[in-house]
């Protein structure tokens, strides 16, 4: 069975694999997993900035169409939001009382809550380059009931700046010769780089205060 950390260090090896089971299926495919890694808050763990950039490497290599993935990831993440959104409106109180969760964990949500009291609404479209909090952060705005013609603008700004600068990232760079060559690596270190916001924030919060610091005199 191939393992998630897998088919992160070899998305060239699994895309090729797909394109030549499945052929125009496959965006399809990648619009499905995009959607469910913005749209289900149980899915966190799908790829997303790593997988937009190797499908941005095969749209400059002609495999892909650049347009045609433009368009339907930017729909995919847009709509992912959307469902994630007016889930956490519905059913996100009740699930936010709870301390446990099979699906997810609470300090995930607690996570976006202080990216929420840091950055207000602009954190719609911040999170998206944050590793789950991209996934939790439409889920809370709902809870908050954000108002949604609101959240939609910064939705759309959001998915749109996501999947544009990551496929044209990899439209631009993913065929230079040395990411050709260590493409494993370089899916590292973007996995890496969109980590370090997220570990920013964690260590952030969890370092001593210096004496005096939030206390009344």
């Amino acid at each position: 069975m191939t393992t998630l950390l897998d088919y992160l260090l070899h998305l060239d090896r699994h895309l090729d694999a797909l394109l030549l089971t499945y052929g125009t299926w496959t965006y399809a495919i990648v619009f499905l997993v995009v959607f469910a890694e913005t749209g289900f808050v149980a899915t966190p763990f799908l790829p997303g900035d790593s997988l937009l950039f190797a499908l941005g490497t095969f749209a400059a290599r002609g495999t892909l169409d650049l347009g045609v993935l433009l368009v339907g990831l930017a729909a995919a993440a847009i709509l992912g939001d959307t469902v994630n959104y007016w889930a956490g409106y519905h059913v996100g109180p009740r699930v936010f009382r709870q301390e446990r969760s099979r699906l997810f964990r609470r300090e995930h949500l607690e996570r976006t809550h202080r990216f929420y009291e840091k950055y207000g609404a602009a954190t719609i479209i911040l999170a998206r380059f944050v590793p789950v909090v991209r996934t939790f952060a439409p889920f809370v705005a709902g809870i908050g009931r954000m108002t949604y013609p609101r959240f939609l603008l910064y939705n759309v700004v959001g998915g749109v700046a996501w999947v544009g600068l990551f496929l044209v990232g990899g439209y631009l760079f993913g065929t230079l010769p040395w990411v050709e060559r260590n493409f494993s690596v370089a899916v590292l270190l973007i996995v890496a780089a969109s980590l370090v916001p997220l570990a920013l924030e964690v260590w952030r919060h969890r370092r001593p205060r210096p004496a005096g610091v939030g206390e009344e005199a």
